[in-house]
Protein backbone atom coordinates (compact mmCIF):
# COMPACT_ATOMS: atom_id res chain seq x y z
CA UNK A 1 0.00 0.00 0.00
CA UNK A 2 1.42 3.11 -0.84
CA UNK A 3 1.39 6.43 0.42
CA UNK A 4 -0.68 8.40 -1.95
CA UNK A 5 -3.86 10.79 -1.92
CA UNK A 6 -6.82 8.60 0.11
CA UNK A 7 -4.59 5.83 1.47
CA UNK A 8 -3.42 5.28 5.47
CA UNK A 9 -0.02 4.24 6.34
CA UNK A 10 0.09 1.71 8.35
CA UNK A 11 2.58 2.67 10.54
CA UNK A 12 0.97 3.45 14.03
CA UNK A 13 -2.49 4.62 12.88
CA UNK A 14 -5.99 2.78 12.99
CA UNK A 15 -8.39 3.04 10.44
CA UNK A 16 -11.82 3.84 12.48
CA UNK A 17 -14.53 1.47 12.18
CA UNK A 18 -17.87 2.83 10.37
CA UNK A 19 -19.76 2.13 13.47
CA UNK A 20 -17.52 4.14 15.96
CA UNK A 21 -18.85 7.33 16.45
CA UNK A 22 -16.73 10.20 17.51
CA UNK A 23 -17.29 12.04 21.22
CA UNK A 24 -19.27 14.44 20.78
CA UNK A 25 -18.09 18.46 22.26
CA UNK A 26 -19.85 20.06 24.57
CA UNK A 27 -22.15 22.66 22.89
CA UNK A 28 -22.88 20.82 20.08
CA UNK A 29 -26.22 21.05 18.51
CA UNK A 30 -27.89 17.88 17.37
CA UNK A 31 -30.91 17.16 15.59
CA UNK A 32 -32.51 16.57 18.89
CA UNK A 33 -31.49 19.85 20.04
CA UNK A 34 -32.90 21.61 16.94
CA UNK A 35 -36.35 19.17 16.91
CA UNK A 36 -36.74 21.09 20.74
CA UNK A 37 -36.27 24.16 20.31
CA UNK A 38 -38.36 24.01 17.04
CA UNK A 39 -41.29 22.51 19.11
CA UNK A 40 -40.13 24.97 21.72
CA UNK A 41 -40.60 28.11 19.69
CA UNK A 42 -43.95 27.24 17.70
CA UNK A 43 -45.66 26.25 21.37
CA UNK A 44 -44.76 29.55 23.03
CA UNK A 45 -46.01 31.06 19.81
CA UNK A 46 -49.58 29.14 19.96
CA UNK A 47 -49.71 29.68 23.79
CA UNK A 48 -49.03 33.78 22.88
CA UNK A 49 -51.54 33.69 20.46
CA UNK A 50 -53.87 32.09 22.61
CA UNK A 51 -53.83 34.67 25.24
CA UNK A 52 -54.22 37.53 22.77
CA UNK A 53 -57.33 36.08 21.21
CA UNK A 54 -58.73 35.64 24.76
CA UNK A 55 -57.84 38.96 25.45
CA UNK A 56 -59.55 40.42 22.46
CA UNK A 57 -62.37 38.73 22.94
CA UNK A 58 -63.35 39.31 26.21
CA UNK A 59 -62.46 43.20 26.48
CA UNK A 60 -64.20 44.43 23.23
CA UNK A 61 -67.28 45.03 23.88
CA UNK A 62 -68.17 44.61 20.37
CA UNK A 63 -70.10 46.83 17.61
CA UNK A 64 -70.72 50.51 17.72
CA UNK A 65 -74.02 50.10 15.46
CA UNK A 66 -76.07 46.80 15.61
CA UNK A 67 -77.81 47.32 12.75
CA UNK A 68 -76.21 50.07 9.64
CA UNK A 69 -78.56 49.27 7.47
CA UNK A 70 -81.32 50.30 10.17
CA UNK A 71 -79.33 53.10 11.31
CA UNK A 72 -79.07 54.68 7.53
CA UNK A 73 -82.89 54.15 6.95
CA UNK A 74 -83.36 56.46 10.84
CA UNK A 75 -80.74 59.00 9.28
CA UNK A 76 -83.58 60.97 7.51
CA UNK A 77 -85.61 60.80 10.75
CA UNK A 78 -82.85 61.67 12.96
CA UNK A 79 -82.13 64.95 10.48
CA UNK A 80 -85.66 65.99 11.11
CA UNK A 81 -85.89 65.63 15.51
CA UNK A 82 -82.28 68.01 14.18
CA UNK A 83 -83.87 70.67 12.41
CA UNK A 84 -86.76 70.59 15.30
CA UNK A 85 -84.67 70.52 17.59
CA UNK A 86 -82.47 73.54 16.60
CA UNK A 87 -85.96 75.47 15.90
CA UNK A 88 -86.77 75.10 19.91
CA UNK A 89 -84.29 77.51 20.74
CA UNK A 90 -83.39 75.60 24.15
CA UNK A 91 -80.24 75.78 26.51
CA UNK A 92 -79.93 72.31 27.85
CA UNK A 93 -77.22 72.58 30.74
CA UNK A 94 -75.48 69.25 32.17
CA UNK A 95 -73.44 69.80 35.19
CA UNK A 96 -71.40 66.35 36.27
CA UNK A 97 -69.41 66.59 39.39
CA UNK A 98 -68.15 64.45 42.00
CA UNK A 99 -70.11 65.19 45.85
CA UNK A 100 -68.22 64.12 49.14
CA UNK A 101 -69.63 60.42 48.93
CA UNK A 102 -67.72 59.79 45.74
CA UNK A 103 -70.37 59.86 43.94
CA UNK A 104 -71.06 61.57 40.24
CA UNK A 105 -73.83 63.83 40.85
CA UNK A 106 -75.51 65.35 36.90
CA UNK A 107 -77.64 67.84 37.22
CA UNK A 108 -79.78 69.28 34.18
CA UNK A 109 -81.63 72.26 33.78
CA UNK A 110 -83.43 73.29 30.51
CA UNK A 111 -84.39 76.43 29.66
CA UNK A 112 -86.23 77.47 26.40
CA UNK A 113 -85.96 80.56 24.38
CA UNK A 114 -87.10 82.86 26.92
CA UNK A 115 -84.75 81.45 29.72
CA UNK A 116 -87.83 80.23 31.45
CA UNK A 117 -87.75 76.73 32.95
CA UNK A 118 -89.28 73.92 30.54
CA UNK A 119 -91.92 72.70 31.99
CA UNK A 120 -94.04 69.02 31.70
CA UNK A 121 -90.37 67.04 30.36
CA UNK A 122 -88.92 64.03 31.02
CA UNK A 123 -84.57 63.83 30.87
CA UNK A 124 -82.61 60.21 30.63
CA UNK A 125 -79.06 60.16 30.77
CA UNK A 126 -76.50 58.12 30.07
CA UNK A 127 -72.42 58.32 30.49
CA UNK A 128 -71.47 56.38 27.35
CA UNK A 129 -67.44 54.88 27.99
CA UNK A 130 -65.83 55.64 24.90
CA UNK A 131 -64.42 52.09 24.82
CA UNK A 132 -66.81 49.47 26.10
CA UNK A 133 -70.06 49.92 26.03
CA UNK A 134 -70.28 47.43 29.08
CA UNK A 135 -69.01 50.57 31.52
CA UNK A 136 -71.64 52.61 30.22
CA UNK A 137 -74.04 53.87 33.28
CA UNK A 138 -77.77 55.00 33.33
CA UNK A 139 -78.14 57.87 35.08
CA UNK A 140 -81.58 58.17 37.10
CA UNK A 141 -82.71 61.85 37.22
CA UNK A 142 -85.24 62.93 39.47
CA UNK A 143 -87.11 66.08 39.28
CA UNK A 144 -86.23 68.58 41.72
CA UNK A 145 -88.18 71.66 40.08
CA UNK A 146 -89.23 72.75 36.62
CA UNK A 147 -87.02 72.26 34.13
CA UNK A 148 -84.63 70.79 36.70
CA UNK A 149 -83.46 67.23 37.05
CA UNK A 150 -80.80 65.69 39.87
CA UNK A 151 -79.08 61.94 39.72
CA UNK A 152 -76.28 59.91 40.67
CA UNK A 153 -73.75 57.42 39.81
CA UNK A 154 -70.68 55.27 40.67
CA UNK A 155 -69.39 55.99 37.49
CA UNK A 156 -65.61 56.09 37.50
CA UNK A 157 -62.73 59.08 36.44
CA UNK A 158 -62.38 59.04 33.22
CA UNK A 159 -63.40 60.03 29.46
CA UNK A 160 -67.07 59.55 28.86
CA UNK A 161 -69.89 60.41 26.77
CA UNK A 162 -73.01 62.37 28.39
CA UNK A 163 -75.87 61.11 25.87
CA UNK A 164 -79.53 63.90 27.26
CA UNK A 165 -82.70 62.95 25.76
CA UNK A 166 -85.41 65.15 27.07
CA UNK A 167 -88.82 63.37 26.20
CA UNK A 168 -92.58 64.99 26.46
CA UNK A 169 -95.08 62.35 25.99
CA UNK A 170 -93.05 59.42 24.57
CA UNK A 171 -91.50 61.54 22.02
CA UNK A 172 -88.29 63.26 22.03
CA UNK A 173 -87.98 67.00 21.95
CA UNK A 174 -84.06 67.26 22.63
CA UNK A 175 -80.75 65.03 22.27
CA UNK A 176 -77.42 66.15 23.07
CA UNK A 177 -74.20 63.95 23.49
CA UNK A 178 -71.49 66.01 24.77
CA UNK A 179 -67.61 64.18 25.80
CA UNK A 180 -67.09 64.82 29.44
CA UNK A 181 -64.40 64.18 31.97
CA UNK A 182 -64.75 62.95 35.55
CA UNK A 183 -62.07 63.37 37.69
Amino acid sequence: MGSGPGSFPCTGATKMNANMSAPRRRGEITGKTVLICFISFFGIVAAVNAIMVRAAVTTFAGTQTDSAYRAGLAYKGEEAAAATQTALHWTVDGRLVRDVTGDAVLTVDVKDAKQSSVVGIDITARLGHPLNARLDRTVVLSRIADGTFRGATDAPAGQWTLTLEVMRDQNRLYRSETRVVLK
